[in-house]
This record gives structure tokens, C-alpha cells and sequence, in this order.
């Protein structure tokens, strides 16, 4: 590397950060005791969140982020300790208060608001106990707690307060318990809030509030927040700086504008080009990974600590440990661990060859033969003697070798569509269901072995779904022998075959679920899905709770069994940007409706159904500059059991003609050129005509991309992702 030595970061002025700061942390290091031996998880970790500023802590699972938390909190485990460091909070030094001092700060100093709501809300507790106990804590009279806990649930956009408040938590929905746990972390009015993946549960429309709400409170308030998250582009949108852990040290900080503008070390460049973003799909190039697994607590003694894992790597970063390099960037000091952060933008990839289509027939336009259809598809359950129509008249078809995307928020009813595809549930008369041509049974205990094994699930916790007692190979290997036909060295051989497919290493054959990583795990539950050969696999969230770097290793790893086996895929999930670049085409659902459905391309280019249009505007993206303004529905997804008349969407709808919308139900309406009779046609359920709808959107579109040109947001392009 030329030029002058690099200065590294100079040491914090601890009593400085005392008035400026409401956390600093500086050279923490934590330990975990296993195995009778102490392992450092946190290395030497150094950073400042300021008075009124949202940081942003990313980094794969096991990096250490929740852990960073924790010892904020003096929550650490049993075996855990805070072997050298110190952590100060609003000018208090953790480690140093007794009981009853610690017991305060956490009452009236910090607050933390989980990934699930769901755990830290108590069931047998109404929402207005749990809110009013958490300023019962501060020392507020019982009388007055109620009055503060009207405002604070009003202050995070609850229409009806006391309805809620009379609530218990599984009466609500999941964003709205959200935005509970979110008031009563703010009851306090904290100096630092602690935000640990409030968000990766949630739908994008339900996601998108409670991002804005938390922004709206942090300007009203001025609390300062730790922002921890594998989303990049929620840190995107929400931080003003990022820190990027690896293997339990910072290896990147900076302003986030600079970090994810050019990045400097080469995790943070493999990080960013894992995500899918526009204009890339399946079929025309891979996603970036970043090869192998994060090495073991305390296992790296000398030099890099991502040299292992790192395509830059030589023998200096194997011997010599990289210090904390600072280099001047756009929006203040930036610093990265890395002996070669001038260079790391150019870290190649590991996977840059571009990809031909699977099918020769749908290059040329003509789509494949139909591998399984739905016609006039509906299931109604009865609750509590009421119907409630989960599903209503819905008709879907899927090619061989074809994605097909199920979009829409939860509720919309596309875990029951797949459930009835697959036989788990029964739909209603009139409802027909074929493979290949041939009527199927609608229960799977009618169906023959042939049509059982065609028809597969891949679940979104793979823990649920693998039996814990269980070696890989039993797993794996009982599937097949159930599926196929296939006995004794038969099965070991297709095993190898599978596991092979997979890029399951053998060496995780006699291993328990128990002892493998995320990753690892949905790896088995794919194996186990293919073990019979199946024509059509859903996919039901199979990777929104994975960690970008493994999530791209398992699309990749779906796209490459989809073009060797021609097997077609139901693709549930709430991440937009993943469904786009996995599918060839989008079917929209809300309140069990059908509303658009086409071509991945046309859906996501537009012209949108009013619906989609709101779900697209409420992703977040790295880039602000997409010219796509955030489309707020208001209220929550009606009940089912008494949708609205006319269009289903019309109570939400922020393009609402007037009573027709109220009273009729829309027809679908051909939004391409082709023919509206064909499967593969893009059609929206609308009452609005399709040319006025394209040109309301191009209107919304140019107008946010002048705001945007104006400055109104300021996030970068992501350089390192189109490198």
C-alpha cells in the first residue's frame, strides 16, 4: 500500500464522552465460559452512540451485536463477564453501580425493545397493566400511570387507546404489539433506546410505520438510539453512523452515508453484495456470498481475523493483525481494521459469471407446460360460529421450472393458499386443484405417493420442522426411504447425491440439528424436501430470519437446483427485494383476495394495483435516490370474517375513486399487451383504468425523484454492490 502510515483512531476522552454521549463503550471485551474455558466473544470493542443520534450495529449472527447489548444492560448470561472495558451511559459507568443504582438506570436511563414483541409482552396481562407498570416503575402514581399511558400508546399512532388497553396481547396484531413494547420502552423517556431487530417478524407496510414512528419519536424526544440489525437497509434509512462487527471486534465505522457508499473492509464489501437489489435476478447472475462460517469464540490468536474468509488475504493479514486505520471520507472519519482498505472496493467476486435462462421456451415466450393449477381456490374456517374467508376464489397456476411470488401482509392469507396446494387443508366446494392435468385429492391422505412426493414444503424455522434427536443422515436419509422407492447402498448413494446437491459437507452427516448453524439447518430441510423428486416446492419464508451472507448462499442454492431439476417453487415471503430476484412471476394477495398478478418485471416496474404500489414504496432500500416515495395505508388489514364490500382494499386505499370502490367489485383488468386469458398476463383487480393508474405513478415517482434531488433524503448509492 503506498503512501504515508495510517493513523489509527486516538483513544476516547472518557470524560468528554460523559456530557456529549449517552453510550460509550470503550475497549470492551467480554467473556463466555464454555467448556471450562474462557472465550472472548467481544474484542476490545470501542464506539460512541451521541445524545439524540441512531447508530447502527450489523454483522452476521454470532458476531456479537446482541452481546454488545446485554453488557450495556448488565444483562449477560450466568457465564458471561466483562473481562476488560468500560461501558458508560448517560455519564453513569455500568460496572460500577451498585443494586438499587443499576435498578434506576435501567428504569430511567435506558430502554430495549426486542426482535419478538410477542415474548416480551405477558399473555395473562391486559396492554394497559404492562404500559401502566412501566411507570409505576418511575415512581408515578397508579391514577396518574393511566392518564401517561392514554398519551404515550397515542404518541405512537394508536387510534383507540383505550380499546388496546383493554386488550390482551394476541388480540392484537403483530405491529401493533410493536408499537406497544415501543411505549413502554419509551415511558421513561430514556436517554438510549435499544432497538435489537425490532423489525425482522414484520410485514413492509407494518415495518415502514414503525421505522417512521420510531424516527418521528427520536426528533420529538431527542433519545439516542442503538440500532441493531442484518437488515442494511433499514441501518440504511434509520442511522446517521454504522459500526460493522466481525467475530466480535468493530472492523468498520463510519458515517453510514460513507460506509455503504465505499467501504473499506472487505466484510463490509461481502455484506452489501449479498443483497439482491433491482435489475438482478435468478436467471441472469448469481449473488455475491462470502465463503465459510465465522471462526470460534477466541480462536484467532494472531494476525486478521477475517483472513480465513477474506479473497484480499496474504501473509501479511495472516501474521500481523490489522490496527484501526482511520482515512478522512465525505461525512466525517472513517475506520476499518484492514491492512488494504484503500483496495477492498475491489475485492473480487466470488461468483461473477453471468447465468442463462433455465428454459429455452421462455426466452422465447412461450411458457412450459403447466406443473400444478387452482381454480376458483377458497377456504373458509368458522370462528366462534362466524365464517371467515381465508381465501376467496382464488385462480393460480405454475409452470415447470417456474417461480411463482406470493406477496402481501400477514393475514393476506398466502400460508393457507400454500397449505391447501399442499393438501394440509381442505378448501371449499367448487374448488379445483390438478397436477399435470390430473385432478388432486384435497386432502394429502387421498393423494397417491406419486402426488405426495411431488408436492414438497420448505419452512421458515427449520428448527421446528427437524427433529432435534435426530443425526443429518437419519433425517435425510428416513425421507427418502419413505419417498422413493430405494433401500439399503441405494439410499447412501442418492444421499451422497443429495447432500452433494445441497452443498451440505459430509462431515454434518452424524451431526444433531442442535450443533449446526442457520444456514446449515435450512440446508437439511432442503435436502429433505428433494429427497423424493418433488415437481413443485413452497418455499414459505425460508430465509427471512437468516443473515444476508447465508440467505444469498440459499437463494443461490434454490436457483441452482431449480435449473439441474426443473422443479417449480411457491415463494412466500415479505422481503420484496428477495422475491424479485427469485421469481418469474408476482401474485398479490390481500384478505385472501387475489388483487394483481404477471410477469415479475411488469409487477415491479408498473403499472402497479394500488396495493403493490404501497408494498413497493414501503421497502426500504440502500438507495434514496430510486425515486419511489413512502405510500402510507391507513388503519390495519380488515378482519376476514367481515371484509368490506365492493373492493376489499378500498377502506386503505390512497387512490379510493368513492362509492363504485364501496359497492362494486372490480374487475381484472389486462395491464400489458398481451392477452388477458393467458396464464402468464399481467392483470390488476382495479376500478381505476390501467392508463390512469401508470400515469399517477410515474407522476408520484418523478415528484419523489425531484424531493429526493433536493436533498430531502441523503443515502448514498451503494457503490460497493454494483463494483
Amino acid at each position: 500500500m503506498n503512501g504515508p502510515p495510517p493513523a489509527s483512531f486516538p483513544a476516547f476522552d472518557v470524560s468528554k464522552s460523559d456530557r456529549t454521549d449517552a453510550l460509550t463503550v470503550v475497549g470492551l471485551t467480554v467473556t463466555y465460559r464454555m467448556r471450562g474455558r474462557d472465550r472472548e466473544v467481544l474484542q476490545d470493542v470501542s464506539f460512541r452512540v451521541r445524545r439524540g443520534e441512531a447508530y447502527g450495529l450489523v454483522g452476521e449472527s454470532g458476531c456479537g451485536k446482541s452481546t454488545v447489548a446485554m453488557a450495556a444492560l448488565r444483562y449477560l448470561p450466568r457465564n458471561g463477564k466483562v473481562k476488560a472495558g468500560k461501558i458508560i451511559i448517560a455519564g453513569q459507568d455500568v460496572q460500577k453501580l451498585d443494586a438499587d443504582a443499576l435498578r434506576m438506570m435501567r428504569a430511567n436511563a435506558i430502554s430495549m425493545v426486542y426482535q419478538d414483541p410477542g415474548r416480551a409482552l405477558n399473555p395473562s396481562l391486559t396492554i394497559a397493566r404492562q404500559v401502566t407498570e412501566a411507570f409505576e416503575a418511575a415512581g408515578v402514581s397508579r391514577d396518574e400511570a393511566v392518564r401517561r399511558t392514554v398519551e404515550i400508546l397515542q404518541r405512537v399512532r394508536i387510534a383507540s387507546p383505550e380499546r388496546v388497553m383493554d386488550s390482551y396481547p394476541h388480540q392484537l396484531s403483530g405491529g401493533m404489539q410493536q408499537r406497544v413494547v415501543i411505549a413502554m420502552a419509551l415511558a421513561s423517556n430514556p436517554a438510549l433506546l435499544i432497538l435489537d431487530e425490532p423489525t425482522t417478524g414484520l410485514d413492509a407496510t407494518v415495518e415502514a410505520e414503525v421505522l417512521d414512528l420510531v424516527a418521528q419519536l427520536r426528533k420529538e424526544l431527542g433519545t439516542a438510539v442503538l440500532f441493531i440489525s442484518h437488515n442494511l437497509a433499514v441501518i440504511g434509512r434509520m442511522c446517521e453512523r454504522v459500526g460493522v462487527l466481525y467475530a466480535g471486534k468493530l472492523v468498520e465505522e463510519g458515517a453510514t452515508q460513507d460506509v455503504f457508499a465505499r467501504p473499506r473492509h472487505p466484510y463490509t464489501v461481502g455484506l452489501l453484495r449479498c443483497l439482491p437489489s433491482a435489475g438482478r435476478s435468478k436467471d441472469t447472475e448469481r449473488l455475491d456470498t462470502i465463503a465459510g462460517n465465522l471462526p470460534l469464540p477466541g480462536s484467532v490468536t494472531q494476525g486478521c481475523i477475517y483472513a480465513d474468509r477474506c479473497r484480499l488475504a496474504d501473509d501479511r493479514c495472516r501474521r500481523e493483525a490489522p490496527p484501526p486505520y482511520r482515512v478522512s471520507a465525505a461525512h466525517g472519519d472513517q475506520m476499518s481494521r484492514c491492512h488494504y482498505h484503500e483496495r477492498a472496493i475491489e475485492l473480487p467476486r466470488s461468483s461473477a459469471e453471468a447465468l442463462p435462462r433455465h428454459d429455452d421456451a421462455l426466452r422465447d415466450g412461450e411458457r412450459p407446460a403447466l406443473v400444478l393449477r387452482a381454480e376458483k381456490l377458497s377456504k373458509t374456517f368458522h370462528v366462534s360460529g362466524a365464517p371467515l374467508r381465508a381465501v376467496d376464489d382464488v385462480s393460480i397456476d405454475l409452470a415447470s421450472g417456474e417461480t411463482l411470488g406470493l406477496v402481501g401482509e400477514s393475514g393476506s392469507g398466502k400460508t393457507t393458499l400454500a397449505k391447501l396446494m399442499l393438501g394440509l387443508l381442505t378448501p371449499d366446494a367448487g374448488s379445483v386443484l390438478e397436477l399435470d392435468g390430473t385432478p388432486l385429492a384435497a386432502r394429502v391422505t387421498r393423494r397417491n405417493d406419486e402426488q405426495v412426493k411431488s408436492l414438497q414444503i420448505v419452512f421458515q424455522n427449520p428448527d421446528s420442522a427437524l427433529n432435534r434427536a435426530h443425526s443429518v443422515k437419519r433425517l435425510i436419509g428416513r425421507a427418502l426411504s419413505r419417498l422413493t422407492a430405494l433401500r439399503g447402498a441405494a439410499i447412501d448413494e442418492r444421499l451422497a447425491t443429495l447432500t452433494a446437491a445441497v452443498r451440505l459437507p459430509e462431515r454434518y452427516l452424524g451431526s444433531r440439528t442442535r450443533q449446526l448453524s442457520g444456514g446449515l439447518k435450512q440446508r437439511v430441510a432442503i435436502a429433505r424436501a428433494f429427497a423424493g423428486e418433488p415437481r413443485v416446492v413452497v418455499c414459505d419464508e425460508p430465509t427471512s430470519a437468516l443473515d444476508v451472507s447465508v440467505q444469498a448462499a440459499i437463494l443461490n442454492l434454490l436457483a441452482d437446483l431449480q435449473r439441474e431439476r426443473g422443479v417449480s417453487y411457491v415463494f412466500i415471503s415479505h422481503d420484496l427485494h428477495v422475491v424479485r430476484y427469485l421469481s418469474d412471476r408476482i401474485a398479490v394477495l390481500y384478505l385472501g383476495r387475489l388483487l394483481e398478478i404477471g410477469p415479475a418485471a411488469a409487477v415491479f416496474g408498473g403499472p402497479h394495483h394500488p396495493y403493490t404500489e404501497a408494498l413497493l414504496s414501503s421497502v426500504p432500500t440502500l438507495d434514496a435516490h430510486d425515486g419511489t416515495a413512502r405510500i402510507r395505508l391507513s388503519g390495519d388489514l380488515p378482519s376476514a370474517a367481515s371484509p368490506p364490500s365492493g373492493c376489499v382494499f378500498h377502506t386503505r386505499c390512497p387512490r379510493k375513486l368513492g362509492a363504485i370502490c364501496e359497492q362494486q367489485d372490480p374487475p381484472f383488468l389486462e395491464a400489458g399487451s398481451g392477452d388477458p386469458t393467458q396464464p402468464s398476463a399481467h392483470r390488476i383487480r382495479c376500478h381505476i383504468p390501467v392508463d390512469e393508474l401508470r400515469a399517477l405513478q410515474t407522476a408520484s415517482r418523478d415528484n419523489a425523484g425531484t424531493a429526493s434531488g433536493n436533498g430531502s433524503e441523503n443515502a448514498p448509492e451503494n457503490a460497493a454492490r454494483n463494483e
